[in-house]
C-alpha cells in the first residue's frame, strides 16, 4: 500500500517481492494454528496481495480479500485466478465498514501486519465484531514488539518501525474492550504472534 490512500493504515505497506515469500514459506500452517477449517465463511481483511487469501481460499468456502489499495487487489485476483481458484470475491474498502462489504456474516476473519497501524482498535474490533457469526473467530497476526533491527530477513531489518509495534497485551485490551473474548495466543516464528478471539453470545 501507500500512504497517500485515504484510509490507510500506517506502517502496513506491503514488502518488496522475495522476503514475504522466505518470511511466510507456509501460510498455510499459519492459518491451520490459528484455526482455519474447512467449510467456513472467512474474510481476510486487509489482504494485501493475498499471500494468505490463496492459502484461506483452498481451505474455507468462501473468502472475500478486503484491502483500500485496489492495485494490490488486482494483483491477489491474478494470484487466485491462475490457481484456479473460484470460490473468491475482493472488495475495495475501508476496514472500519466491514459488515457493510460482507454480503453474510463470516464464521472466520483474519488480519496480519496491519493491526498495529489503525488508529482506533477498539473501533475496528466493534467492526469486525458485527461481522461475525455467534463463536466465529478474529485473528490478529502480528509483530511481536522487538526493535526493528532485530527482526531480519534475508539479512536486513524487516517491518513496521519499532514505535509502531504493539504487544499481544495491547492487542488483546483493544480487541476485548469490543467485546470479543480473547482464547489463545499462537506463536508465529521468526517474529510474529497469532491472538484469537471468539464472538460471545448465540
Amino acid at each position: 500500500m501507500t500512504s497517500t490512500i485515504p484510509g490507510f493504515f500506517q506502517g502496513t505497506e506491503m514488502p518488496s517481492s522475495g522476503w514475504w515469500e522466505v518470511l511466510w514459506p507456509d501460510p498455510g500452517a499459519v492459518l491451520s494454528a490459528t484455526g482455519l477449517k474447512p467449510g467456513m465463511e472467512v474474510a481476510d481483511l486487509c489482504c494485501g496481495d493475498g499471500w494468505f487469501t490463496l492459502p484461506i481460499a483452498r481451505v474455507a468456502r468462501h473468502v472475500v480479500g478486503i484491502d483500500i489499495d485496489t492495485d494490490l487487489l488486482d494483483i491477489t485476483r491474478r494470484r487466485l485466478n491462475e490457481n484456479g481458484t473460484r470460490n473468491f470475491d475482493l472488495v475495495a474498502g475501508d476496514a472500519y465498514e466491514l459488515a457493510s462489504l460482507l454480503s453474510r456474516p463470516a464464521d472466520f476473519i483474519f488480519m496480519a501486519n496491519a493491526f498495529h497501524g489503525v488508529p482506533d482498535r477498539p473501533r475496528l474490533a466493534r467492526a469486525i465484531s458485527e461481522a461475525l457469526v455467534p463463536a466465529g473467530r478474529f485473528v490478529v497476526v502480528n509483530w511481536h514488539r522487538q526493535p526493528r533491527e532485530q527482526t531480519t530477513v534475508l539479512g536486513e531489518p524487516r517491518g513496521p518501525k519499532t514505535e509502531l509495534r504493539i504487544s499481544p497485551e495491547q492487542t488483546i485490551t483493544a480487541v476485548e474492550a469490543a467485546g470479543l473474548k480473547f482464547i489463545e495466543l499462537v506463536e508465529v516464528p521468526p517474529y510474529h504472534y497469532g491472538a484469537v478471539f471468539e464472538k460471545m453470545g448465540g
